[in-house]
């Protein structure tokens, strides 16, 4: 495939062996904004998964004794190829996920940044002893062939997430993208065939079958999933009856405690943002807010001033900061939050399920407003839950030991955020949260030093970093006697 091959934006197949293949059953997702059908894609087959897994076993056996120094020039130039068609890939980021342009940019150049930064990162032999007896070596090896299975909230970031770190170990990757948004993934593993040789990078877009197939197929070695809790304690079953290494980046509850001390309008306004971004359809967005009682009165009524300025709208309108729930279910799962939510608490911040439709003129958008509630129960589902959408709960706090224990009392695991300007108080509080990842005074920042993962039902192992890169790996001791 020639650069030039690779312009448009309106085919969308599997790439297996480095074809372009259909297959003879079709599907498409709905533009969530408008309800319009996007283009067809194809719905693989038992047998287009075990093409791919052949081909990726094959590549592998080449891939895997590539130098390291090559296979970061492979990355380098994919991340290149990607900046070339940055525009093309914002405005489908738009079309199939719904959100904003200005955040569709962001993810694609977050992804390009992320891509190149990994590539700084160099898993290095460990030296445990070298005397005049023996030396003794810890490597990290390729583990084989890995799945990337991508969820529907960042379709672009997360398909890069997992491409890179299993190349540049010397495994191959088959990239499974969601079927509510499949076309950024196959479109980014077409473009990678480019730089990389055949097999080494394959893409399947399918239906609810094609996940379940990879996951127990004999051939897959790894698997990278990102998703809900639910689905991924079904992966790691599946994964178990060949013993399969899993990643599992699941759900999140995430706390931000508000101390007493910060500039109220600044952070309200701040933390909002955080919990509404992406229409709260971000696993590791603040879900619950926890105020000093001393100025939550305050705080509430900050926060709910600066939700009703959000703009709300598809995502290519100038200024709109919130686009609509990304798919059918998603939205009803959405509503069912609502049942338990007054009118009074829905006026605070103009919150509540769309009836004047802001989508396209005739469409049927799936639009949620951004709905801040003021005290529910600490045992109401809005708590207890992660609604994954723009609900955000705010509750009252004077007791720091209290608020700690509070904030952990959930089965989620994957961040928290402590907002004070006594950071020796934040220090102090952030410590006791458990939670894979904790900030202070700010949230949802990433580094790609840094490993991302989830305690508790927030997941299994980590992403970024040289974790991320280990995760792709088998460790390999060496004795040599000498």
């Amino acid at each position: 495939m020639t650069p030039s091959d690779f312009a448009v934006f309106d085919n969308f197949q599997n790439t297996i062996n480095g074809q372009q293949t259909s297959t003879t059953e079709k599907r498409h997702s709905i533009n969530p904004a408008s309800g319009q059908p996007n283009p067809d894609v194809p719905v693989s087959t038992p047998q287009d998964v075990d093409r791919a897994v052949e081909a990726a076993k094959e590549a592998f056996e080449t891939w895997s004794e590539v130098p390291p120094s090559e296979r970061k020039k492979a990355v380098l130039a994919f991340a290149d190829g990607l900046e070339k068609h940055a525009q093309e890939f914002a405005k489908l980021l738009v079309q199939e996920q719904g959100k904003p342009l200005q955040f569709a940019t962001l993810e694609i150049t977050g992804a390009i940044n992320w891509l190149r930064e990994t590539c700084d990162l160099e898993l290095k032999d460990e030296i445990i002893e070298d005397s005049d007896e023996r030396k003794l070596v810890v490597r990290h090896t390729p583990i084989g062939v890995a799945v990337g299975i991508v969820p529907w909230n960042f379709p672009l970031t997360l398909c890069c997430l997992k491409l890179a770190p299993a190349v540049l170990t010397g495994n191959t990757v088959i990239i499974k993208p969601s079927p509510f948004t499949p076309y950024c993934g196959l479109k980014l593993v077409e473009l990678a065939q480019q730089v990389f040789p055949p097999g080494v990078v394959q893409a399947l877009s399918g239906d609810d079958n094609l996940g379940p197939w990879l996951t127990a197929h004999p051939g897959i070695d790894k698997i990278s999933f990102t998703g809900s809790s639910a689905t991924g304690k079904k992966v790691m079953e599946s994964a178990a009856k060949t013993l399969k290494r899993v990643t599992l980046e699941l759900g999140g509850n995430d706390a931000a405690i508000i101390c007493k001390g910060v500039d109220v309008e600044a952070v309200a306004a701040k933390v909002a943002s955080l919990g509404f971004m992406n229409s709260g359809q971000i696993c590791v967005a603040i879900k619950r807010i926890y105020i000093h009682e001393s100025i939550y009165d305050r705080f509430r009524d900050a926060a709910a001033a600066f939700t009703k300025t959000l703009k709300l709208g598809e995502g290519n309108e100038e200024g709109v900061f919130m686009g609509p729930i990304q798919n059918a279910m998603q939205y009803e799962k959405v509503k069912s939050f609502f049942s338990d939510i007054t009118k009074d608490q829905l006026s605070l911040s103009n919150g509540g399920i769309c009836t004047d439709n802001p989508g396209e003129a005739g469409g049927r958008g799936y639009f949620i407003r951004p709905t801040i509630i003021d005290k529910p129960a600490e045992d109401s589902r809005l708590v207890t839950e992660e609604p994954f959408g723009p609900i955000l709960p705010l509750l009252s706090w004077n007791d720091e030991k209290d608020v700690i224990a509070r904030a952990n009392n959930t089965r989620m695991g994957l961040g928290a955020s402590v907002w004070s300007n006594d950071l020796d108080e934040a220090a102090r509080i952030a410590s006791k949260l458990q939670a894979g990842t904790v900030w202070v005074n700010t949230h949802m920042e990433t580094d790609a030093r840094a490993p991302f993962g989830g305690h508790k039902e927030s997941g299994i192992g980590a992403e970024m970093g040289l974790h991320g890169l280990r995760a792709y790996c088998n460790v390999q001791t060496l004795f040599l006697k000498k």
